[in-house]
């Protein structure tokens, strides 16, 4: 079997974490300008354009990152196999979040996988720090930016509730 160099993994992590968020924020962007809109936010809420870009830089390094462990697990690192795992139990949430808050509006609900997710990003950080510290260090800025979201949707949420 050949093993994949280094610049086809990265790009096909980047590739596949890009096209799913993305996917995923598509299906349901007809809320922003319609339910989303209506709603009650905090004073700290961004403004809408910015989130494309913020989540464009996170999922590439998000790719990067698990592009890097990907390399450790082909040059033997077992254990980085559970990075993995974890990794992609987390993005599993990650994807599921956004039909739930925007698709279904339910902000108590999304509040509860947006937890479940930083306490899963957290985990899956710690875990690429172990098998390459770069890895870690991209997981970071998805991990700042989710406690952030997590605050906003709980705050939406409180004020809508």
């Amino acid at each position: 079997m050949k093993i994949l160099p280094f610049w086809a993994k990265a790009l096909i992590a980047c590739t596949l974490c890009l096209v799913l968020g993305t996917a995923s924020g598509v299906a349901t962007s007809g809320s922003i300008e319609g339910w989303y809109s209506t709603l009650i936010k905090p004073s700290f809420n961004p403004p809408n354009w910015i989130f494309g870009p913020v989540w464009t830089a996170l999922y590439l390094m998000m790719g990067f990152a698990f592009a890097l462990v990907w390399q450790r697990y082909a040059e033997g690192g077992l254990t980085a196999r559970r990075s993995m795992i974890m990794f992609t139990l987390q993005f599993l949430l990650n994807l599921a979040w956004t039909p739930i808050f925007f698709g279904a509006e339910n902000l108590a609900l999304a509040f509860a996988v947006i937890v479940v997710l930083w306490i899963m990003i957290l985990l899956t950080t710690i875990c690429f720090f172990q098998q390459h510290r770069l890895a870690g260090i991209l997981m970071v800025p998805y991990l700042l930016w989710v406690s952030f979201a997590a605050v906003l949707n709980f705050s939406i949420w409180q004020l809508n509730g």
